[in-house]
């Protein structure tokens, strides 16, 4: 495409340091961090700075009939940014900034490159929070958090992303600017057009503002760890905490494969041997004690091993962050299982009624075993929000075929038991067939006229979701 009509509108618009063609580059944005989903290898990336230079992008996509795929961190795990063949990869990383934070009304208002743990760090100075706080919080972005609605370890308490979405801006696929929602704390005017945006995963506009709103910080909190000799006791510990009106600002699990994982990833003193791990935590202040006690004793009562609490938060971080690095640790994990480092992850994202948490894991051992593959569970047990991860060897396609059985059969598993094909990843590349089977065709039509209206012509991030 070099000296292309699109390349020469886009270097005009933009500057030629905006306008990418090296092919390195195009490897590196070809995809996101969702293993074994197909990507293509885009025309050009290019980094507008600000909501014009979007529209001339999107603008110059359009005459010339080219995909546009928008793409933040690329930290997804559903391959909602992987790039299609030819694509205008519209990166937002160079729109990073903080534009407003006002502490009297608890809102920010940022540009959607904005990353996440730099966004908390800046409220955290005006004694305010931002809950959202994905695993990759260190480096995914809001917009791209906002176009996913990731959830995060502290939904079970807080929720996830479209809690706290106020208003977006949009450009749409006519090159014109919508904005939506609003700056007040209540605001019923109209479509929640706000919401449709939230979790369109860059298929119906590309998010160029996003006005959130904020919390006052909480409280210190207290953080418990209980280990148990299965994940099925674990999960029915999570039901009794739910159904006793405890909220714990954490509840997360990690099995035993996990919990082998990080130690070798990094050693952080765990119980390798213990089948399953919760980590609770309460941000209560004067409460948190009493609430952590009233915890502990739900998970002996579950059949809980060993219950202890972190002496300090020192502790309380050193176990959160194991928690945080339960993904690469199953990356490492997987390279080393099979020979030339060829060893891969399908990740599960499915989420369940917490009253069917423990059937869940019961299911996904047995399927596991049926199938003749690892798998190992972390998540969100508060929520019921859990990550199988399927390990399989890339280079054996038996393998694959295996693991992706195992993908399907742990979908259909969640759906029999009223749960939903995806808690927070999203849908992206991986999870269309099971979100078309969840949602029903009534539901895939309404999807699909709300694309029509807004992307006539298929413009924004074209296969994804539907």
């Amino acid at each position: 495409m070099t000296g292309s009509p699109l390349l020469d509108e886009l270097r005009t618009a933009l500057g030629d340091g905006a306008v990418l063609t090296d092919p390195d580059l195009l490897r590196v944005h070809q995809r996101d961090e969702a293993d074994l989903c197909v990507a293509g290898m885009p025309a050009v990336v290019t980094r507008p700075r600000n909501t014009a230079e979007v529209v001339a992008v999107v603008r110059a996509a359009a005459r010339h009939g080219v995909p546009v795929v928008p793409q933040g961190a690329r930290t997804g795990l559903a391959g909602a940014a992987n790039a299609v063949d030819g694509a205008v990869i519209l990166s937002t990383a160079g729109m990073n900034q903080i534009l407003e934070i006002d502490p009297v009304n608890r809102i920010a208002v940022v540009q959607p490159g904005v990353v996440n743990a730099t966004l908390a760090a800046e409220v955290g100075k005006h004694g305010l929070r931002y809950p959202p706080d994905p695993g990759s919080w260190e480096s995914s972005t809001i917009g791209g958090n906002v176009a996913t609605n990731a959830g995060g370890m502290c939904c079970v308490k807080y929720g996830v992303t479209t809690e706290y979405v106020l208003g977006l801006e949009v450009v749409l696929a006519s090159g014109e600017v919508l904005r939506t929602g609003r700056r007040t704390a209540k605001g019923v005017a109209g479509y929640d057009l706000t919401r449709l945006f939230v979790g369109s995963e860059g298929t119906l506009g590309v998010i160029t503002e996003i006005t959130v709103s904020l919390r006052p910080a909480p409280e210190e909190s207290l953080t418990l760890v209980a280990v148990f000799p299965s994940t099925a006791a674990a999960g029915t510990a999570v039901a009794e905490i739910s159904a006793q009106g405890l909220t714990p600002s954490l509840l997360e699990l990690l099995d035993q494969t996990h919990l082998r994982a990080i130690e070798a990833y990094q050693s952080m003193g765990l119980r390798t041997d213990a089948r399953a791990l919760l980590l609770a935590a309460s941000d209560t202040g004067p409460r948190a004690a009493a609430d952590l006690e009233r915890l502990a004793e739900v998970c002996e009562a579950a059949g809980a091993d060993e219950v202890f609490a972190a002496t300090d938060q020192i502790e309380a971080a050193a176990l959160l962050q194991a928690r945080r690095m339960a993904h690469p640790a199953m990356e490492r994990f997987a390279a080393e299982a099979f020979p030339g480092g060829n060893g891969g992850l399908i990740i599960d994202d499915v989420a369940v009624p917490r009253g069917s948490l423990a059937a869940l894991l019961d299911g996904v051992d047995r399927i596991a075993e049926e199938c003749g593959v690892t798998i190992g569970v972390v998540g969100h047990a508060g929520d019921g929000n859990m990550h199988p991860n399927i390990v399989v060897d890339r280079a054996d396609p038996a393998s694959i075929e295996r693991g992706r059985r195992a993908f399907d059969d742990i979908m259909r598993l969640a759906l029999e038991m009223g749960g939903t094909c995806t808690g927070e990843h999203g849908v992206g590349l991986l999870k269309r067939e099971w979100l078309a089977q969840e949602i029903g065709p009534v539901g895939v039509r309404v999807h699909q006229a709300i694309k029509s209206a807004l992307d006539p012509t298929g413009l924004f991030n074209p296969g994804k979701v539907l």
